[in-house]
């Protein structure tokens, strides 16, 4: 069994698929080794285990409102397409989405996934509430009553336990229209971010870093929101445009400031759209953003290296979080995406090089995606690491939900 990249296979000796949270608190307590598995989209062996791997697309996939209390809780296996077009029936929304609809609700929340926009937090600022199956089989649910429990468990990296459900905020529904920009000269990509990012509800610039432009600026604005100040010295596509220059529109989300739900700009992609398998690669780094101009003149002292293993380059923002092991933990940030050829070795060895030249920055590395284990000091980077360490240690003491990349992240625990 193999990522939905088809990058890595899975080291699993067993796959069972429980069709309970009881059957699944069964397997989890019996099995010396342990981890779920959801759309695949990870990169790295986030999901890995070489013991048993639980599938949970055969538990009840529920979505169901609270209107009285502004919520809905989502199975955990459920897709982000499948809650967006359930929330829209009911004329409900929720924050911010990923590029893809197509990854589930809990995998994304776990390794920290967002989306895009300064004021707009990553995907868990929605999680009021989280259930989970510990290590000895405990169904727990913890909510923002609970505190240090809470802000540690909703993004685990899958050490705290087996995700079952998540309640999260919902809001009304809004309209949105999406436009964009080509050609913006890096001169004013650099000297004007902060009006950039800051010019619509969510912004993504895509870049090979090599040349004097920017290739495209996504702009998605909601209804009503004041006209752009101007293009920054881009201009506007005339037709609807894909991130890769050489690639059809025909999947993406419509532009050219049509407008729509929100369901179907936050995306880059659309619900219907089957994406592809096993032609990319990604990684991504998360730094604070009054570093972004810094950092990306440090990236683009790169380009010979990084745009020949390069699709594109992605620039995106995000509000701070609380929880301790996200990427936006208390900070403001930009995160900087590659999507590489699918040529594992070579950006494999280009990795510490790039790591390196945002080292400075206090760069942290997304989860589900590919980097160099070894190469950060996560205590520096999350002020709360030790702590986490100690809560996984205790939840999980024979380290039950660990497996390589982990225990290279955690440590290896004592009782193992």
């Amino acid at each position: 069994m193999k990522n939905w990249a088809g990058n890595l296979e899975y080291s699993s000796a067993d796959v069972v698929r429980p069709e309970s949270v009881a059957e699944l608190a069964e397997a989890v307590a019996a099995a010396p080794r342990v981890k779920a598995l959801g759309s695949r989209h990870s990169f790295n062996r986030v999901g890995d285990t070489d013991g048993v791997h639980v599938l949970l697309d055969a538990l009840p996939q529920q979505v169901e409102l609270d209107t009285a209390r502004g919520t809905v809780r989502v199975s955990g296996g459920v897709s982000y397409g499948a809650l967006c077009r359930t929330l829209e029936e009911f004329g409900m929304a929720i924050h911010n989405l990923a590029s893809l609809p197509h990854i589930s609700v809990a995998g994304a929340v776990q390794t920290g996934t967002h989306g895009s926009g300064v004021n707009n937090q990553a995907l868990a600022g929605a999680v009021e509430s989280i259930e989970l199956v510990r290590a000895s089989g405990e169904h727990a649910t913890l909510s923002r009553a609970d505190g240090d429990e809470f802000l540690a468990s909703v993004v685990g990296i899958g050490a705290l336990g087996i995700v079952t459900g998540l309640e999260l905020s919902v809001r009304p529904s809004f309209t949105m229209r999406q436009r964009v920009l080509e050609d913006l000269p890096w001169e004013n990509a650099l000297s004007d971010f902060g009006a950039i990012v800051s010019s619509a509800y969510s912004v993504s610039l895509f870049t090979d870093y090599a040349g004097d432009r920017i290739n495209q600026v996504w702009l998605k604005a909601v209804e009503g929101e004041p006209p752009l100040p101007g293009l920054f010295g881009a201009r506007a596509a005339v037709s609807p445009r894909h991130p890769l220059p050489d690639m059809s529109a025909e999947n993406c989300t419509a532009q050219l400031d049509q407008p729509g739900l929100w369901l179907d700009r936050l995306p880059h992609f659309r619900h219907e759209f089957t994406p592809s398998n096993g032609d990319e690669l990604q990684s991504e780094f998360i730094l604070p953003l009054e570093h972004a101009p810094a950092a990306l003149q440090a990236v683009r002292g790169l380009a010979d290296r990084l745009a020949p293993l390069l699709f594109v380059s992605e620039i995106r923002t995000g509000a701070a979080d609380e929880f301790w092991l996200s990427p936006f933990y208390r900070q403001q940030s930009v995160a900087l995406h590659f999507t590489w050829k699918p040529l594992q070795p070579e950006v494999e060895a280009v990795l510490p090089e790039l790591e390196e030249a945002l080292r400075p920055f206090g760069a942290r590395p997304h989860w589900g995606k590919l980097f160099t284990a070894g190469g950060h000091d996560w205590a520096q980077l999350y002020p709360r690491f030790d702590d986490f360490r100690s809560l996984a240690a205790r939840h999980d003491p024979e380290g039950k939900f660990r497996n390589g990349l982990l225990d290279s992240i955690l440590g290896v625990p004592a009782r193992r």
